[in-house]
């Protein structure tokens, strides 16, 4: 198994579906999600030229951390459940959290990331079917135009757009409806111009369904198993 060859055959699949919709394959981000692969397998992957990594727990990266920190211009995003009582290791670990599913979350992550000085980059992640064992916010919720509000005045985070993971579909054609329904709702916040609220990135498709994801308009993918292979399974 090459990393450098299943990334260009990832690669080879975005432009792909770019080009079927009319689209400029350079705006779509590769982001490899290297959770549970060792530093040096991440490592080979940079030296495949990507540059953007997602990390699911905080702890676990802690740990990789040091051996990866000579990739100056890597950037690490935090793309799993983060608790609140953990805000502040992920703000100081992490480049972007792209998982803010509460105006609380936000609201730690920008108190730390003011200490630390620094202006953290989120993405708010949706909860797009309204998946009880999901993470996110609703899309027509009342708990979203409260977030809004209310993180467009924390001046340590800039937003850059939303998050979303859809139902596994074994026909990845069937997930179609719920990418489409994030770009609309990206579309709605763009428009209304908030302030620390930019609605430039789109992050939806992982390695079964990233396709249909470009194609309606993902600018970030993330893809793990056909970059890295299976991951162990736990015992």
């Amino acid at each position: 198994m090459s990393i450098p060859k299943n990334i260009a055959w990832v690669q080879e699949r975005i432009r792909n579906s770019a080009m079927r919709a009319g689209r400029d394959p350079r705006d779509v981000t590769l982001m490899a999600v290297s959770k549970t692969f060792p530093a040096e397998r991440i490592r080979e992957a940079y030296e495949a030229g990507l540059r953007d990594f997602g990390e699911n727990r905080v702890q676990e990266f802690a740990g990789k951390a040091e051996a990866l920190r000579d990739l100056g211009d890597a950037c690490w995003h935090m793309i799993g459940h983060l608790q609140s009582n953990k805000a502040g290791k992920a703000a100081e670990l992490f480049h972007s959290v792209d998982s803010v599913d509460s105006l609380k979350l936000a609201e730690r992550l920008n108190e730390a990331a003011g200490r630390a000085d620094k202006k953290l980059s989120v993405l708010i992640e949706i909860n797009v079917a309204g998946e009880a064992a999901k993470s996110g916010v609703a899309p027509d919720s009342p708990e979203l135009e409260q977030f809004l509000s209310g993180v467009s005045q924390l001046e340590s985070l800039q937003v850059n757009g939303l998050m979303t993971i859809p139902p596994f579909f074994d026909d990845p054609e069937i997930a179609r409806p719920y990418f489409r329904r994030l770009r609309e709702l990206r579309d709605q916040i763009a428009g209304r111009n908030m302030t620390r609220i930019g609605m430039t990135v789109l992050s939806m498709g992982m390695s079964h369904d990233f396709e249909i994801a470009i194609e309606e308009g993902s600018t970030c993918i993330r893809v793990g198993t056909a970059i890295f292979g299976e991951r162990a399974r736990k015992t």
